[in-house]
């Protein structure tokens, strides 16, 4: 492995690996101070605190808090003593210098190897030239009710987009914000924009990966607002440089004040860009995206409008998993609409494979594809433009080998295997979905190659000439150029793929129903369909007219806990629910009625328990009308039901919020948020998905209204 280069002696060869959260210096607009517990001595400092305390550094060093005077010391360790401050929180105090009270902005963490590491910000600005933002308590609070209640409104990633940069802008006042979008590759995709009319637009603008460092974006999720002062400073380097409580350089991963790679602020400069706000997207504990703002002129935040900016952007985080969740719960009712038209077909025509592709817009357009083609029981039927036989046969065997987790989806099909290149000009992009377990069974779907063009944000690739690291940059030139991408098509969206997986699912379904009729028409075909059905993962069950069990498939035994010899008849299974004569008599009852039943019941499981199941009886008619048998589905409801009660403890917990107070807006509108995340989220057919989805809204609108509590108790204080 190759050794990481120490901060600020990284070139762009290896940038990646620079060790930047051991800066081992500071912006010069604030103060930082290493604390020894429980004494509160200074051990370590930044070497302009002389500067703020009118003390010499060699005179500070060693000596306890108190002796600056003021409540530092006091506020420092009643906070110490009644918090663990493994994340950073602010308090408001003041020192004396020169016998004037001199009023602080701090925040307090400790280390994880011991000390507190205080950082500290004075009111009035160590630096004259820098003009500091934050002064209007009661426009804060009025900006963020109003940009809260906008996201909350937003139905549409871009429209919450749109919302964000204007909001931002209106409270930072920087000369452009925008909202950056990764790509699954890591590139990154300027998706809005508000700015200075007399600037430029970079909207639509691509930046490559190697932008942001792999370390960079581990930073971005554990310290989610980053404030650049003045891209032109001078850093302030740490006194001692090694943390005497340790040895080691100190670990300056949670610090605010934190110097920046001297490779991104020549990046800014090259830029013309002077000070930055970055502000995380988070979702399912990635980073989506960021919330970036640029200045031409030196910019300081106060302490309310950055926790302000970290409060928005975890609004905007929910919004965004609670729209992406609601696209994929619209899917469930695309799929839900193709199976009801596939089983009809299948009743009065009896091959669901016609009816799949009569309609070609039914099956290409929601996935936006050129193409599809259907592999079953060795055949191969075709939809829209596809590859000949002979290649689709080859790539059966191809994908057939690769595939691991459904689904399969590829968008640059000759790259990723040469000898599938000739497909390219009519499938360069593969979307596939197993429907067998036991047989390479596929449907997959198409699309052409598209000239993809590509706006870079410069050249990713261009020569950089020079040695010196502090006169590299990523890139020297910021001229837009697009680059053609070939041999590729448009990528699949998570969207799409969740679509596709929904309707193999669908299919397997239907698949499975097909192979009961005809298990109960013609038994002496028991051998294949008998094997299809018993490696079927769906629990299904298949009763003859009078009741007698025919087959119990090997998912419906483990799902009721019981062995084959257990279950003969459906009365032995109306027995495991635990409202047995409530079963008996709804089974009883579709021999009369022909009708099918579905319902939510409970199974008695062998330990006692109940499990909920959603239970689907069809009845089998014959040509003259008589029930031939039965087929039972059972669906285990565990993780629906655990969804149900996450979406309850989320109520119950939006209900008792302390802070919720009629009278607050922006209490309110983060409620207000929360309850329609909520809505959206558990607006589909639910699953394993939900509950994780509603426990992290939780714990960010939780998040965001501690950071409301923390501002709300720092506006308005000297």
């Amino acid at each position: 492995m190759l050794p990481s280069p120490p901060f600020g002696q990284a070139d762009l060869t290896n940038c990646e690996r620079e060790l930047i959260h051991l800066a081992g210096s500071v912006q010069p607009h604030g103060v930082l101070l290493v604390l020894r517990e429980p004494d509160l001595a200074i051990v370590q400092a930044s070497a302009n605190a002389s500067a703020l305390f009118g003390v010499p550094l060699e005179r500070l060093l060693n000596r306890p808090l108190a002796a600056l005077g003021g409540n530092l010391e006091t506020r420092i360790r009643r906070l110490a003593g009644n918090d663990e401050l493994a994340a950073p929180l602010p308090l408001q105090c003041h020192v004396l210098r020169s016998g004037r009270r001199c009023a602080l902005e701090v925040t307090a963490h400790r280390h994880a190897e011991g000390g507190l590491v205080v950082e500290i910000e004075p009111v009035e600005a160590l630096l004259d030239e820098v003009e500091s933002v934050g002064g209007h308590d009661t426009l804060l609070l009025q900006q963020l009710a109003e940009g809260v209640q906008s996201f909350s409104n937003a139905s549409s990633v871009g429209v919450l987009a749109d919302a964000a940069v204007r909001t931002f802008r209106d409270m930072t006042g920087y000369d452009r914000v925008m909202v950056y979008k990764f790509d699954p590759d890591g590139h990154g995709k300027i998706i809005a924009e508000a700015r200075d009319p007399r600037l430029e637009s970079l909207l639509g603008h691509r930046y490559p990966a190697s932008d942001i460092p792999q370390r960079a974006r581990q930073l971005y999720i554990r310290n989610r607002v980053r404030v650049l002062v003045d891209a032109i400073y001078e850093p302030v380097p740490l006194v001692p440089s090694l943390l005497p409580l340790t040895g080691k350089d100190l670990d300056m991963s949670l610090c605010h004040l934190r110097s920046m790679s001297p490779l991104h602020t020549q990046y800014l400069r090259n830029m013309g860009v002077t000070a930055t706000l970055v502000a995380s997207l988070v979702r399912d504990g990635q980073l989506w995206g960021l919330v970036a703002a640029h200045h031409y002129q030196p910019r300081k935040l106060r302490y309310a409008v950055r926790a302000a900016s970290e409060l928005l952007a975890e609004v905007i985080s929910t919004r965004i998993a609670a729209i992406e969740n609601y696209a994929h719960a619209q899917v469930a009712l695309l799929v839900r609409r193709l199976e009801q038209r596939l089983v009809e077909a299948t009743s009065t025509e009896g091959d669901w494979r016609l009816a799949l592709f009569r309609n070609p817009r039914t099956l290409l357009q929601p996935l936006e594809a050129t193409g599809a083609a259907l592999f079953h029981d060795g055949e191969i039927l075709t939809l829209g433009e596809a590859p000949s036989t002979p290649e689709l046969r080859a790539l059966l065997d191809w994908v057939d080998a690769k595939y691991v987790e459904a689904p399969f989806h590829s968008a640059s099909l000759g790259k990723d295997e040469p000898a599938l290149a000739s497909l390219t000009p009519v499938a360069s992009g593969v979307l596939a979905v197993k429907l067998s377990t036991s047989r390479p069974d596929y449907l997959m779907w198409f699309r052409k190659e598209q000239l993809q063009s590509v706006t870079w944000a410069g050249d990713p690739k261009k020569v950089v000439i020079g040695n010196d690291p502090r006169e590299l940059s990523p890139r020297r030139s910021f001229a837009a150029w697009s680059e053609i991408v070939r041999g590729t098509a448009l990528p699949w969206s998570s969207t799409e793929l969740a679509l596709a997986r929904a309707i193999g699912t669908a299919l397997v379904d239907i698949i499975l129903q097909v192979h009961a009729v005809r298990l109960l028409i013609a038994e002496h075909q028991l051998g294949q369909t008998r094997a299809t059905v018993q490696s079927s993962a769906e629990p299904v069950a298949i009763a003859d007219a009078a009741g007698r069990l025919l087959l119990p498939n090997a998912a419906f035994l483990r799902l009721v806990g019981r062995s084959p010899d257990e279950l003969n008849h459906l009365a032995d299974i109306a027995a495991l629910f635990t409202q047995p004569e409530f079963v008996r008599v709804t089974l009883a009852s579709l021999r009369t009625a022909h009708q099918p039943w579905r319902g939510e019941l409970a199974l008695t499981r062998t330990d006692g328990s109940a499990l909920p199941v959603m239970v689907r009886a069809e009845v089998v008619p014959g040509r003259d009308g008589a029930v031939l048998g039965f087929i039972l589905i059972a669906i285990d409801l565990s993780d629906s039901k655990r969804a149900d009660a996450a979406r309850q403890h989320l109520e119950q917990s939006l209900s008792v919020v302390p802070l919720a107070r009629e009278s607050d807006q922006v209490v309110s509108a983060i409620l207000t948020n929360a309850s329609l995340a909520a809505m959206d989220i558990t607006d589909g057919p639910g699953g394993p998905a939900v509950a994780p989805l509603l426990e992290e809204l939780e714990v960010s609108t939780a998040r965001a209204t501690a950071l409301y509590g923390q501002i709300r108790s720092f506006v308005g204080k000297g």
